[in-house]
């Protein structure tokens, strides 16, 4: 069974392990994920392989199947994981994507594009002289500016990440 805690060659400090892995749960949680789905989201980041079995889940977090099920179902749904099968196996394993944080922003940028459209239509409807149909203008003008700049953002990470020492 893989335990988050521990690599192949025992160097892992598993303590230190376990603490980044709740830390950084509860600062997900803070920011308005789920709990459980904080907490297996932070220990595939966590892993090696990026990749857990739902029972490696459940033994690296000590809770239920059912806690790991909702969590992965919601890390699913919001795109943070996958679900690929095993090869020669009936067991699912749950994947973080490649370039996760760039895909994650990514599929944001597509809702702050919906967001605008229905802000701008809101303002529309509201009266762009009212009071609330100037606020709700704003706010779409905020999310139009935030799509615009995400777009160059992402360019630039990709620019800036292959300039890093990284694997």
């Amino acid at each position: 069974m893989l335990d988050v805690t521990t690599d192949d060659d025992g160097t892992r400090d598993g303590e230190a392990v376990s603490r980044f892995v709740e830390r950084f749960a509860a600062q997900l949680t803070e920011a308005g994920m789920q709990r459980m789905a904080s907490r297996v989201f932070a220990c595939l980041l966590a892993s090696d392989s990026g990749a857990m079995t739902s029972a490696e889940l459940g033994a690296a977090l000590r809770i239920s199947p059912a806690a790991v099920s909702g969590a992965v179902a919601y890390l699913a749904q919001v795109d943070m994981v996958s679900r690929e099968r095993e090869p020669g196996s009936r067991r699912d394993r749950y994947v973080l994507h490649n370039e996760l944080w760039y895909q994650t922003f990514t599929r944001r940028d597509q809702v702050l594009a919906r967001f605008e459209q229905t802000l701008r239509e809101g303002a529309a409807g509201l009266g762009r002289d009212t009071p609330a149909g100037a606020r709700v203008a704003e706010t779409a003008a905020f999310f139009a500016f935030l799509e615009r700049e995400m777009h160059g953002l992402m360019e630039r990470w990709r620019a800036h990440r292959a300039t890093l020492d990284l694997p």
